[in-house]
Order: structure tokens, then C-alpha cells, then sequence
């Protein structure tokens, strides 16, 4: 992207979306939008004057994608391009049948995550859910693993029991919890970490082949002891790196 033009980059999920304004390589503003929140609206709307283009990874539904759509157009009359899974981008070859099934969050991660080291990768995003991806050497998709992130865990956990309750609000920790809600925490945080050992041991995957995102991505890489790099804008740059020129 030339580096007169000003973009706004959005990663949206099923309850709310990250975004930063660039100009070129340049961060100029970023933040959090959440659908009914006048705040998080305001700042969004009010980050930038005017902008050049508008890139969206978006794996929420058809209406709500809509809805933004209309709220960027009246804003800065520039029309979303809303990136879309594909068969391939590059080397980077996509292994479902319908590639278009496969959340283009996971495909973003995978292509970010490509460009900056191709090679051998696993990919891991921890958000709302966890998923975990491996690349082969060659770029070819080997498959992923999609797991309940801990809130919907705990979640899960709350509606369908009835006497795990707790007010407290407890760290994610690997140690045998002493309390109700020690034991809800740390047992999600030993299914996440846990989930994720056994993914590495079984598909071989060195440190350096691991790459972490997503809001969660940090505590899980610290959790897993596993080595590994965090790059929260992994989705971006990928969406970087397959938007239109």
C-alpha cells in the first residue's frame, strides 16, 4: 500500500472488533468496537477524518456485517472490502473441501503468520475460541483444531451445572484450585494449555515453528511453556497482505 494512503483495518469477531488506522506502515490510531456501545462508535467514527480504504476480516453474520457496512459508508463514504477465505494466497494452499467454510480470522492468522517466516507453522489464536492450525514446510494447510475459549468454557460450566457458582474473580493458573472458583479457572486454563501440549507433541512442533495472537494468545503462550512468539496484529497483517492494491 502506497504510504500516502490512509486505511482502516477492522478484525471482527461474533460480539465485538479490533481496529487500527494506518498510513502505510504507520499505526495512527486503534481500539475496540462493540455493536450498541456509543463510546466505543464515537471513537471508532471520530479516529481519523478521512480515509482511503477500508479492509475487513469479518466472521460475524451476514446482517451485522451489513450494519457496519452502512456505518462506515455514512461515515467516510468509502466502501468495506470484506476479505473472504480463498482455495490459496500465494504458497499458502488451503486444505478444506469449500475453503470458503473455513473462518477467514484462521486464514489471516495463517497468512500473516506466513509472511513472516515461511516454512513449517502452527498457529495459534486464542479469542473467544481457540484454534490451532499447522502449516506444512510447503504452505499446505495440514488441518486445525477448533476448542471452547474459557469464557465460553466457563460459561458452558455455569449453565449446565447448578452448584458451581463463584463471585470471585481468580487468575488462570496451572496449580489445583482451593475454591470453587479456583478450580473452574485453573481447570480451563489446564484444558487450553493442556489442549495445545498435546497438539505440539503430536504434530512435532519446534518453538520456533509457533506463533500466538488473539486477546488470550499471550497468557496461553506463558501457560503452555511451549516457546513461541506473540504477535497480536498477526490477523492484520495478513489482511495486509491479501487486500486489493
Amino acid at each position: 500500500m502506497s504510504d500516502s494512503r490512509k486505511c482502516l483495518q477492522l478484525d471482527v469477531g461474533n460480539s465485538s472488533a479490533k481496529w487500527r488506522v494506518l498510513r502505510g506502515e504507520a499505526v495512527l490510531a486503534r481500539g475496540r468496537y462493540v455493536p450498541g456501545d456509543g463510546s466505543a462508535q464515537e471513537e471508532l467514527l471520530e479516529s481519523t477524518q478521512t480515509l482511503d480504504c477500508i479492509w475487513v476480516s469479518s466472521v460475524a453474520s451476514p446482517d451485522a456485517e451489513d450494519e457496519l457496512s452502512r456505518l462506515l459508508v455514512a461515515r467516510w463514504g468509502v466502501q468495506p472490502w470484506f476479505a473472504r477465505t480463498p482455495a490459496r494466497s500465494g504458497e499458502l494452499v488451503n486444505s478444506y473441501e469449500e475453503p470458503s467454510r473455513m473462518g477467514v480470522d484462521r486464514w489471516l492468522a495463517m497468512l500473516g503468520a506466513w509472511q513472516r517466516q515461511p516454512g513449517r507453522l502452527c498457529v495459534v489464536d486464542a479469542g473467544s475460541a481457540l484454534t490451532i492450525d499447522l502449516v506444512a514446510p510447503d504452505g499446505r494447510h495440514e488441518g486445525g483444531y477448533i476448542i471452547p475459549g474459557p469464557a465460553l468454557m466457563e460459561r458452558a460450566l455455569l449453565l449446565d451445572t447448578d452448584r458451581v457458582r463463584f463471585a470471585e474473580d481468580v487468575d488462570y493458573r496451572l496449580s489445583p484450585g482451593t475454591s470453587t472458583a479456583e478450580a473452574v479457572r485453573h481447570g480451563i486454563a489446564v484444558a487450553q494449555a493442556g489442549a495445545l501440549a498435546l497438539v505440539l507433541q503430536r504434530s512435532a512442533v519446534k518453538a520456533s515453528e509457533l506463533v500466538f495472537c488473539g486477546g488470550g494468545g499471550e497468557l496461553l503462550m506463558q501457560l503452555a511453556e511451549s516457546g513461541g512468539q506473540y504477535v497480536p496484529d498477526l490477523v492484520f497483517e495478513g489482511l495486509h497482505c491479501m487486500a486489493p492494491d
